[in-house]
Formats: C-alpha cells, sequence, structure tokens
C-alpha cells in the first residue's frame, strides 16, 4: 500500500456511495404523487425488500450520524409505531397486492426500543400487506445495552434470523470519550443468548477514527470481537460533521485521529481480521468464507444499497418511517425527516414522501460503474456504457479524476477493464467519483474518503 496516496487523499470529502446519484441530489420535484406511481408499477412478479427506521435511542451516543431521538419515555414510541402502522397500509394499498418479500431490515435508532408486543404486531402488519417468502432474511439492529429477554423472545418468534449489534469499540476511555458505555460482558452474553434461540446470524458494527483511538486500541477490540465469532463486521470510518450533527460537538476534536492515524487504523482492522480467516468485502465489510456475502462477491453479484454491502438482489427498496430511504426502477425517495413532520404527513392519509430523484440513463450506468468499482474494485467501462446506451468515449475522455486517479498508480487499464489493485482498496471512493458527475455540488456534505 502507497500510506503517501492514501495521506494524500485522506482528507477528501467524498460519498460512500451507497446510492449514486446520493442524497444532497434529492428535491421535492419527486413528491407522493411521483412515488404513488412508482409503487403503481412495481411488477408483481419481482421481490422487493423492505426498510423500517425506528428514530428512537434511550440515550445519545455523541458519534451517531443518524437520524434519531432521544426518549425516555415510552408513549412517543408507541404513537410513532401507530403512524408506521398507516403508512404501511396505505402503500400497500397503493402497491395494489401482497408484493412478494425477500429481504426485512429494522434500523434506527434502536429498533429494539419497542415493547416486544408492540414489535410482534408490527411484524404481523407486514406479514398481513406483504409476502413474505419463507427464506426471506429478517435482520434487526441491537443495542445489547437496552435488550430485554422478552424482546428477544418476540424476535425469536417474528422469524427473525440476523442481528446486527453496534459494538464500535470495546476501548473504556474511547467509550468515555464518545458518551456509549458498553462492557464486553454486556455485549457477549446478548450474542450468547441470540444463539441460544437460534439467531445465529450475527453482524458487529465497528468503528476507527474516535476521539482517543489508537492502532493498539483497534487491534484490541478486533480481538475481542473474535472470541464472539460473528459471522461479519462492518468497520466504518467516524465522520466528523458538527454542523449537521450538533451532539458531536461534545466531542473533543483534539481527541481525534488525524489522516495518517486513521489509515493506520483501518488498515490495522483489515489485516488483523483477514489474518483471523475473515474474507474482505469491498471497502468496509469483513464476511466468513461460508456467509453469503463471499459468495456473493466471489460471484460478482454483491451489491451495494443504504445498509452498505449485500447479496440483496431485489430491484426496489420500500422505506418506512421518519427519514426512511427507499428506491424503484424509476428513482429514489426519501420520507420526511423530522418525526413531526412525517406523522403529520400519514395521518392526514398522503404518502411521506418529502423528496427524492427521477433517474436518467445516463444516471443508470454511471451508477452501474460506481457500484462495481465499489464492489468488485474493477469495471468493464465500454461493456456497462453499451448496456445503458452511453458514450465510452465521452465518459472518459477528458475525465480530469479519473486521468489522475490512472496518472497516480490508484487505477489502472487492463484492456476494456478499468482495476483498482488490492493495495489502494481504502481509496476506491476516489476512483468511483471520478464517473460522479454531480460531486462539485454536494462534497462538502460527505464524510473523509479514509
Amino acid at each position: 500500500m502507497q500510506s503517501t496516496l492514501l495521506r494524500a487523499y485522506g482528507e477528501a470529502r467524498l460519498p460512500r456511495y451507497t446510492s449514486y446519484p446520493t442524497a444532497p441530489l434529492f428535491s421535492p420535484v419527486v413528491d407522493e404523487t411521483v412515488y404513488a406511481g412508482w409503487l403503481s408499477a412495481l411488477a408483481p412478479r419481482d421481490p422487493v425488500s423492505l426498510y423500517l427506521h425506528i428514530p428512537y435511542c434511550r440515550s445519545m451516543c455523541w458519534y451517531c450520524g443518524c437520524n434519531t431521538t432521544i426518549s425516555a419515555r415510552d408513549e412517543p414510541v408507541a404513537n410513532y409505531l401507530d403512524v408506521l402502522h398507516r403508512e404501511i397500509e396505505m402503500v400497500a394499498s397503493q402497491i395494489g397486492r401482497r408484493q412478494r418479500v425477500k429481504y426485512v431490515h429494522f434500523g434506527g435508532g434502536t429498533p429494539t426500543i419497542m415493547k416486544p408486543a408492540q414489535f410482534i404486531g408490527l411484524v404481523h402488519l407486514l406479514r398481513d400487506a406483504f409476502d413474505i417468502v419463507d427464506d426471506a432474511e429478517l435482520a434487526i439492529e441491537i443495542d445489547p445495552r437496552t435488550i430485554s429477554r422478552e424482546m428477544l423472545a418476540a424476535m425469536r418468534g417474528s422469524g427473525i434470523n440476523r442481528a446486527s449489534i453496534g459494538v464500535q469499540t470495546f476501548d473504556p476511555k474511547v467509550q468515555q470519550s464518545i458518551n456509549r458505555i458498553q462492557s464486553v460482558e454486556c455485549t457477549s452474553q446478548t450474542v450468547a443468548a441470540l444463539r441460544r434461540i437460534g439467531i445465529n446470524r450475527i453482524n458487529f458494527d465497528l468503528i476507527y477514527g474516535l476521539p482517543n483511538q489508537t492502532v493498539q486500541s483497534c487491534i484490541e477490540t478486533v480481538k475481542t470481537a473474535l472470541t464472539m465469532k460473528p459471522d461479519r463486521l462492518a468497520v466504518f470510518g467516524y465522520a466528523h460533521v458538527p454542523d449537521v450533527k450538533k451532539h458531536q460537538r461534545l466531542i473533543d476534536v483534539k481527541t481525534l485521529p488525524d489522516s495518517a492515524e486513521r489509515v493506520e487504523q483501518t488498515v490495522a482492522i483489515a489485516d488483523a481480521l483477514v489474518n483471523a480467516g475473515y474474507k474482505q468485502i469491498g471497502l468496509d465489510c469483513f464476511a466468513l468464507p461460508d456467509d453469503e456475502l463471499g459468495v456473493a462477491q466471489a460471484s460478482h453479484r454483491l451489491r451495494r444499497n443504504f445498509q452498505g454491502y449485500t447479496s440483496d438482489d431485489c430491484e426496489a427498496l420500500i422505506g418506512f418511517g421518519a427519514s426512511a430511504i427507499g428506491k424503484t426502477k424509476q428513482g429514489y425517495v426519501q420520507n420526511e425527516t423530522a418525526i413531526g413532520n412525517y406523522s403529520t404527513r400519514v395521518r392526514d392519509g398522503r404518502l411521506a414522501t418529502a423528496k427524492g430523484y427521477s433517474l436518467t440513463s445516463e444516471d443508470r450506468g454511471r451508477a452501474a460503474i460506481i457500484e462495481r468499482l465499489m464492489c468488485d474494485f474493477e469495471a468493464d467501462l465500454p461493456g456497462i456504457c453499451s448496456r445503458y446506451g452511453l458514450d465510452h468515449a465521452a465518459l472518459t475522455g477528458g475525465n480530469e479524476r479519473l486521468s489522475r486517479a490512472i496518472d497516480e498508480g490508484l487505477a489502472q487499464m487492463d484492456g476494456n477493464i478499468l482495476r483498482i489493485e488490492n493495495d489502494h482498496r481504502y481509496l476506491v471512493r476516489v476512483v468511483a467519483a471520478a464517473f460522479d458527475s454531480y460531486l462539485d455540488r454536494s462534497a462538502q456534505r460527505h464524510s473523509k474518503a479514509v
């Protein structure tokens, strides 16, 4: 790995490319009426994925970049779930049938803040409104500090078969710096409880670049995590955006690792996981060799969406809840972000869509190139251009970002294939950005490249 290049690009602000175009390009031009038409146009036989956003937590983690709010009371959560039920019913009615579903993901916030009976009722509603196939993946994000035995039982009875646990770090000093105290014992007990009830597919989320974090503390966190044998680990770089997430102002900026230290941390984590037998999946995910992600990567079927890397091959993702993002063949939609505005729309009998983006043929072609680079670290540029009716020469000719990436050795042309060597995989977003025709409009709103 050429550390000079990593350090040179480390401060660049680039999208994570979980979509293209990215969310800052969404506008109110795509509204509830447009989305209603897109829902009605879903092909009857095409399966879809569902995402449900529960934007509540009991306490605020200072590093958090999610759309969430803090509530010590249960009443706001119950009121929100009432609205969520109405939205699900409206969307299903607009589709006009029980659309087949292969993937369901409960995110947040803390989805397990729901009462067990509330969660069971929500899953029952989903099964009534949609045709959730027998082998569907039902995943939920868990905060091990607050989950109860009763909620675990509700998860088991509702068919949950994958759990994602927020770990971030096991270093007590770093935990103190981000206001998230979570012991090793708490996490390991939750993992053991999940496996006892038959939920064996377990993900961990880790973060590097946190305040007071060091390379050694990252390695120690990995070593501790490995004792619990998660199937997958997602490793994200902390994005410090206090102008957007005001609670991040509680973090002392002087304690944040610089770009060079962030590079060392992410490389150390990756090396430790690969040496332990995990396959590196794309940019920031690691999985055991027999995991579905590894199989998808080996067969060039790996995808990337708003949950990160996935084997989900559904063309459409339907998002429910405040701030939830969805996608159809026609484009992207996002619900109202503020809980109050979201609730008002739904209670008035309207879809919660606040903004979105209608895809052009060029957008689809550029998106395909970016996704293949992010997933496979290579892309057949002429092949993709031909498939989407793009002019290959126009796409690459005069492309200064692409020329610079090739000149500096980040990427190379191997016949028709644009390829990123393993040494430069951490800078894949830099190469992908060469095909982002909107980047200059939104770069200031993105996270660091490494």
